[in-house]
């Protein structure tokens, strides 16, 4: 049984977390700093427990977990094409990070080569929690978040493999050849197990549709990813990775909405907890771990000056690693990427919860072993802190642009277009003579709503316009606001039976759940919406003008005479023609492709040059 102490304790620390991260991100500040500060400053208050990590408990019950999380969230398609990339990051650039920090260590520390080894094993990789805790904060390119991302799952099991080889080798029980064949095994043995693990739980989900069932079975996939692949000694990191990649890939496939929805809460959920925890955790442990260094016996002088030099030493090699690579593809023309990307790609390598746990992994007996915890706590604090901080102002200074809200409106408004489109020439081919015609009308009319919903959020922002579905949303909520309050009354009144009464309940909440509640798709940036290059697979955008002098009023003709209003102009490429968009009553502009046949249009909104064709539906 759990004592209550420790329970409360426990209720404390995620508590205390939560409120911190929540702070840290309401002032746009990095969580993990926070929380690491935090929890060094708590260490010293009367009453705060000391608290000494299991490895276990990390290697075992928040790596997997963790792990998968941001698994699950990675692209297998973007894996795919950044492959090359992250295969140098997460097994060249930790091997050379390792033996870099072990040659400063052992030149500066009376410790031997291997356990020199050993601590760089444990600062080597770059953490995952950390990198996407930043990035989401910053709003870096979408391919540099990939790159950090995916390096980060993958470098751990480098480095746990190297760094069970010097523990062995610190025992005097390895032979160096062996190491070649341990890291294969490592690699493959786990990318193997997460497969077969990944397909097993495929084949189950096919057949579940209760989401409770599927998401009790999606807290289990990284377990049993993991535990298998460690007790055949392979990587259970590479085995959880590959599971939950390969997992996220098929979940369309293989899950049902509502599980999907149900799995994506949840982790994100688990997700939040473990990381607000976890750096929390290391803060209250830096006051135990200094005072274990100071007291070690050697000259403070010289543990600050290794303390120094293997900080310096770990920031340092990211770059050194990366820029000669970079220089060296591009002399062969294999990489064409311009600087800033890498420089910021060099920069992002803050270290987190895999460090921590590393350095536990070491025997007891290890030579001055609590200096090496003090050092790998520097590299964790000190990367968090240096480059943590300093990475936006980076992204600033090199005018790295994030992903903008109005081109990603943009793209899914196209890609929704494709998929309505879709989906209405496959129930023209499911009618039958019996479909009554009213079935049809609010089928088509649902899916055009849906569409129309998204190209509104381009344009004039609906401060200056209400947009149609502006109004639906305003409308509606106020409607569900009214027959959540009814069903309460109903409810307090108790005339009916509960479960009647939940039921309707999750009705309305599933409804208000699915009504748009997006922010406006404005954007800091002054620079022009344009639409991605497609004139490569769409003829008529290749043929088709980028731009056409106006020679009509900003307005459309046609709903001026028709006593309408219209929503957003698009101008016709062909003839120069303005008329109004989808959502505004008239329709106009799809009514002047359709009478002359004239396939791409341009809109004419403050800001923006995007191009659509109507033939192929694709956005240029």
């Amino acid at each position: 049984m759990l004592p209550v102490h420790l329970a409360i304790e426990l209720v404390v620390l995620v508590a205390s977390a939560t409120a911190l991260a929540a702070a840290a991100r309401r002032f746009g500040v990095s969580e993990p700093l926070v929380l690491t500060l935090a929890g060094f400053a708590a260490s010293y208050l009367p009453h705060v427990p000391e608290i000494h990590l299991d490895p276990e408990v990390v290697l075992l019950g928040l790596l997997p977990p963790l792990l998968y999380t941001a698994a699950i969230r990675t692209s297998l398609v973007d894996f795919r094409a950044n492959a090359r990339t992250i295969a140098l990051l997460s097994v060249g650039l930790v091997l050379f990070s390792t033996f870099a920090v072990a040659a400063v260590v052992w030149l500066l520390l009376p410790v031997p080569f291997a356990v020199a080894v050993a601590l760089g094993a444990v600062v080597a990789p770059p953490d995952a929690v950390a990198a996407t805790a930043v990035a989401r904060r910053v709003g870096m390119p979408r391919r540099i978040v990939t790159i950090l991302e995916c390096e980060s799952l993958c470098n751990d099991a480098t480095a746990l493999v190297t760094l069970r080889t010097a523990i062995a080798a610190m025992a005097g029980t390895y032979e160096l050849w062996r190491a070649g064949l341990d890291f294969a095994i490592a690699a493959g043995g786990g990318a193997l197990v997460g497969i077969l693990v990944a397909y097993a739980l495929a084949m189950l989900r096919r057949r579940i549709t209760d989401p409770v069932l599927d998401t009790t079975l999606s807290f289990l996939a990284p377990f049993l990813a993991y535990l298998p692949a460690e007790e055949i000694e392979a990587s259970g990191v590479i085995a959880v990775v590959t599971c939950g990649i390969i997992l996220g890939h098929g979940a369309p496939v293989w899950q049902s909405a509502a599980s999907r929805i149900a799995e994506r809460t949840n982790w994100r959920t688990i997700q939040f907890i473990l990381e607000s925890s976890v750096f929390l955790i290391i803060g209250l442990q830096v006051r135990a771990i200094l005072e274990g260094a100071w007291s070690s016996g050697l000259g403070h002088d010289t543990l600050l000056i290794t303390a120094v030099a293997v900080l310096v030493t770990t920031i340092l090699v990211r770059p050194l690693w990366i820029f000669p690579l970079l220089l060296l593809m591009r002399a062969l023309g294999r990489e064409r990427a311009p600087l800033t990307e890498p420089a910021v790609v060099s920069w992002a390598g803050m270290r987190g919860v895999v460090t921590l746990a590393a350095v536990l992994l070491l025997p007891e007996d290890t030579p001055q072993l609590a200096v090496l915890k003090m050092l790998a706590l520097v590299v964790v604090a000190g990367t968090l802190l240096l480059q943590g901080t300093s990475l936006p102002w980076l992204v600033r200074l090199l005018k790295l642009r994030g992903p903008s809200r109005a081109e990603d409106a943009l793209r899914k408004a196209s890609l929704l277009q494709q998929a309505v489109s879709a989906g209405l020439a496959e129930l023209d081919a499911k009618l039958t003579p019996e479909t009554p015609e009213a079935v049809v009308r609010s089928l088509r009319d649902r899916v055009t709503w849906q569409t129309n919903a998204a190209w509104e959020r381009l344009g004039r922002p609906e401060s200056e316009l209400a947009t149609p579905t502006a109004e639906y949303r305003r409308l509606r909520l106020a409607m569900l606001r009214a027959e959540r309050e009814t069903v309460l009354r109903v409810r307090d009144s108790g005339t009916l039976d509960y479960e009647i009464l939940q039921s309707v309940l999750a009705r309305l909440d599933l409804e208000e759940s699915m009504i748009d509640r997006f922010d406006e798709a404005e954007d800091d940036s002054d620079e022009t919406l344009d639409g991605p290059g497609a004139a490569d697979t769409c003829e008529h955008l290749r043929d088709a003008p980028l731009l056409r002098a106006q020679v009509e009023p900003d307005r459309c003709e046609e709903c001026v005479a028709e006593g309408l209003t219209w929503v957003h102009l698009r101008m016709c490429l062909e003839c120069g023609h303005v008329a109004c968009c989808d959502s505004s009553p008239g329709n106009h502009a799809t009514a002047h492709h359709r009478a002359t046949e004239h396939p791409v249009i341009r809109s004419v909104e403050p800001g923006e040059a995007w191009r659509w064709c109507y033939v192929d539906e694709l956005l240029g």
